[in-house]
C-alpha cells in the first residue's frame, strides 16, 4: 500500500477520498431517486489488486475484526462484495494509521456480537426454533450479580 501511496497520506483529505481513487469504495449510481448499480469503479488497478489479495488472506484469518466482517457480509452479499468491503477497511485502517503514526489494535472476532446483544440473542433464537428446538433463557449477568438469588 505504501508502495503505490506512499508514506505521506496528505495528498488525501480522507479516507474516503484514498478509497475512490484506489478504485474500493462502493457505487452510488442514482437516477431519479432509483438507485442502478452498485458497482465500484476502476482506480489504480495495482493498489486495489494488492488490496483484494491482502482481503483474500484476512478472511481466512481466525479470532480477527476482518474475518468476521467477511462471514457477516459474505452471507448477506456474496464473496466478491465482501472482499471488496474488506479491502476498503484494509486501506482505511491503513489510511489511519499512516496519517496518525499509531498502531493497529483488532477489535476481535466478537465485536458484531458484542455490539448489538439483543439482536445477536434474537437471531440465534429464531434459528434455533426454526430447527425444533424450545429455548427457556436466563440472564448469567443477574445471577452473578446476585448470587444469593438463584
Amino acid at each position: 500500500m505504501v508502495a503505490e501511496i506512499g508514506p505521506d497520506v496528505q495528498a488525501f483529505p480522507s479516507a474516503a477520498h484514498l478509497a475512490s481513487w484506489v478504485g474500493v469504495c462502493p457505487g452510488n449510481h442514482q437516477s431519479a431517486g432509483k438507485r442502478q448499480s452498485g458497482k465500484s469503479r476502476k482506480g489504480n488497478r495495482w493498489a486495489r489488486h494488492a488490496l483484494c489479495e491482502a482481503a483474500w488472506a484476512a478472511s481466512k484469518t481466525k479470532n480477527t475484526y476482518l474475518a468476521a466482517q467477511f462471514r457477516r457480509l459474505a452471507a448477506a452479499r456474496g464473496m466478491k462484495r465482501a472482499v471488496i468491503a474488506v479491502a476498503h477497511t484494509i486501506l482505511t485502517i491503513g489510511y489511519h494509521l499512516l496519517q496518525r503514526g499509531t498502531v493497529y489494535q483488532d477489535l476481535g472476532s466478537n465485536y458484531f456480537d458484542q455490539r448489538h446483544k439483543l439482536r445477536t440473542t434474537k437471531r440465534l433464537l429464531k434459528r434455533l426454533e426454526a430447527l425444533g428446538h424450545k429455548v427457556v433463557l436466563e440472564s448469567t449477568l443477574s445471577s452473578a450479580l446476585n448470587p444469593g438469588a438463584a
